[in-house]
């Protein structure tokens, strides 16, 4: 076999072990922030003898799980792992140090980490240890795992993604505002995976009002994210499925001084109520940020969709299109007024893809901002 022959095998073995390693982060979905997912595959001779994945904040690093794995194998071993070694003490120890304690021979990163505490310094460090490294492999994927980390560490705030169902002819309720339902089971489906994936999920208080939502993930407690309400005055339902929160957490955004009986009725049913001065997406997205999230699932109608995108509170756009025609002039969209008045200030997406999901289909696209 030709040294190229051999290089390119070896490519293709570090894809399929990084691919491995993105599969095992996986398995963390929705629990691991403020960290990123993370996945780690040790192999020696081209047998995996270690593997872990990051399952959440405090909790050990998926390098540190895969060498305990590994054991004395790991020794003169490959290790892959789909985010940059850390280098710094945090709730753990730096997993540069342990890598270089077992003795390993080479390290294969998917992609570099963006925390400035990190950002090339565990592979500088592995470096300086006489371990080589490879950086780059599987790179987009890995990115795309860890989207939301990436996003809350170069912008502090959440990554906010905005999930709507609507018409071929973009309604999203009929001229009475009746919704149920405009999608598939197989697309509700795909929005209660959506929401494990996200540690909050917003809406505001006309969803409140005329859906009684649930917003959980149909699946177990632990699953589901915090239900996040936005109400200026509080004229809510006294009776609703978000505050009774055996199942699921929910919290209510609200101005200061409003509605104080209705409070007080909240925090008895165990909701919590902050109070802000001139409530917007940016405040709670601010405050969400303060308590470690990642992603921020926005399932809001028209009206505070615009304000969240006004806002620069939106970053991801997933819109589910039922092959379904409603019609009239009054009948709800997904998103308010903009403000816009040509065509060539709407807001424009990139890095658009679209599946069938049933008889439906996803759009989904990330907004581009000047």
């Amino acid at each position: 076999m030709s040294e190229f022959d051999q290089s390119e095998n070896q490519q293709k073995f570090d894809r399929i072990i990084m691919g491995y390693c993105l599969d095992m982060a996986q398995q963390a979905l929705g629990k691991t922030a403020p960290n990123p997912m993370v996945g780690c595959v040790i192999a020696q001779n081209s047998q995996i003898v270690g593997k872990g994945f990051h399952p959440g904040a405090g909790h050990p690093h998926a390098e540190v799980l895969a060498l305990k794995e590994a054991g004395e194998k790991a020794k003169g071993a490959t290790v892959y792992v789909s985010l940059e070694p850390c280098n710094h003490y945090g709730r753990t120890p730096p997993c540069t140090e342990a890598l270089i304690a077992a003795g390993v021979a080479k390290v294969v990163v998917g992609m570099i980490d963006p925390n400035p505490l990190v950002a090339g310094s565990g592979i500088a460090k592995l470096r300086e240890a006489g371990i080589q490294v490879v950086v780059g492999v599987l790179e987009a994927e890995c990115r795309q795992l860890n989207e939301a980390f990436i996003h809350r560490i170069l912008h502090q705030k959440p990554f906010g993604i905005l999930k709507y169902a609507m018409t071929l002819d973009g309604k999203i309720a009929t001229t009475t505002g009746h919704s149920a339902w405009v999608t598939s089971p197989a697309a509700r489906s795909e929005v209660h995976k959506l929401r494990v994936a996200c540690d909050a999920v917003i809406i505001g208080g006309n969803t409140v009002r005329r859906d009684n939502p649930l917003l959980t993930s149909r699946s177990s407690k632990v699953d589901n994210p915090l239900r996040v309400v936005m109400s200026r005055s509080l004229d809510l339902p006294t009776e609703a499925n978000l505050w009774n929160v055996d199942e699921a957490n929910t919290l209510v955004f609200t101005e200061v001084e409003s509605n104080r009986e209705f409070q007080q009725y909240l925090r008895q049913k165990g909701v919590e109520v902050v109070e802000v001065s001139s409530l917007t997406p940016a405040k709670v997205m601010a405050n969400l940020y303060d308590r470690g999230f990642l992603s921020v699932l926005w399932e809001c109608g028209g009206t505070l969709a615009a304000r969240a995108i006004a806002d620069g509170a939106v970053q991801k756009i997933c819109a589910f299109i039922a092959p379904k025609i409603i019609g009239g002039q009054i009948a709800p969209s997904p998103v308010g007024d903009l403000g816009l008045i040509k065509m060539t200030e709407a807001v424009e997406l990139e890095n658009v893809s679209i599946c069938a999901v049933g008889c439906d289909y996803l759009l989904t696209g990330y907004i581009i901002f000047d």
